[in-house]
């Protein structure tokens, strides 16, 4: 083959040539013989497919005469059989002819978008907390696609570990996809919390020394001391369970969306808040 992305495949070089390359881009293996008549249709659609460079994608083409056992390891009971891989994995496939459409359709549900890209470069940049950065990705995939869903709460997110509860509030509240409702909705009281330090939060002093409490907390928060803001909202479910009539358990909830289930702080104060609860 003269194009790099259409190979030939066989049983030794299966793994390594779709396998191990579908974890960084899609594979398609078109399984055919000589003999097959409507292989030789399907062939040529596919080969002109993988030449369109809108469409990133390896064509590896498996003569089943030759390779008995890898018709046999993906139940291949008649050609022309098509399977896409990603990430290692077999992921759809057909048999027999179908018209360029529908086989354009067929990979270009495979091929990342142009929004997928940007997406996943942004979710990149939040799951490292590098925060600024991320905030920059996501504003500018809303630039390009206004009301994103996944980029209108991560950015919300974002923003929310940089202290800018007011600013967040207005992305988690717009967002009314069923996908990311929930989360949206479980940062919304994290986003107002930090959000009353400039708008609703003053010096005086006539305070109980609950409320005291629960207010330093947010201070601590917003300046990404988590450990200690943790604590300041335990103590204060220690002495209310229902203060603010919930709020401050929202809070809490909403920090262990902020930091993610595997972060050790959420690991130690689900513990705590469950202790206070319970």
């Amino acid at each position: 083959m003269s194009i790099d992305n259409i190979i030939e495949v066989n049983e030794d070089t299966f793994d390594q040539d779709v396998i191990d390359r579908s974890i960084d881009i899609p594979v398609v293996v078109d399984f055919w013989a000589p003999w097959c008549a409507p292989c030789r249709v399907l062939g040529p659609i596919l080969e002109k497919l993988a030449k369109d460079p809108d469409l990133n994608f390896i064509l590896a083409k498996v003569n089943v005469d030759e390779n008995p056992a890898l018709s046999m390891a993906f139940q291949v009971q008649s050609i022309p059989t098509v399977i896409a891989f990603l990430d290692g994995e077999a992921v759809d496939d057909f048999t027999g002819i179908k018209p360029e459409s529908q086989i354009r359709k067929f990979i270009e549900e495979l091929v990342p978008s142009e929004i997928d890209i940007a997406i996943t470069d942004a979710n990149s940049l939040l799951a490292i907390r590098q925060y600024h950065e991320a905030e920059k990705a996501y504003r500018e995939v809303l630039d390009l696609f206004p009301g994103h869903p996944t980029a209108m709460v991560n950015l919300g997110q974002t923003l929310i570990a940089q202290g800018k509860g007011c600013e967040a509030i207005g992305y988690l509240q717009d967002c009314i996809d069923s996908r990311q409702y929930t989360k949206a909705q479980t940062l919304l009281p994290l986003a107002e919390y930090l959000c009353q330090i400039d708008t609703a939060w003053d010096d005086d002093d006539d305070i109980t020394p609950l409320e005291a409490q629960y207010r330093q907390a947010a201070y601590l928060l917003k300046r990404s001391n988590y450990a200690a803001g943790l604590d300041g909202l335990i103590d204060v479910l220690r002495q209310d369970k229902n203060y603010q009539k919930g709020r401050a358990k929202a809070v809490i909830l909403a920090l262990f969306e902020l930091l993610g289930e595997g972060d050790d702080l959420t690991q130690t104060y689900r513990r705590e808040l469950a202790s206070v609860l319970f």
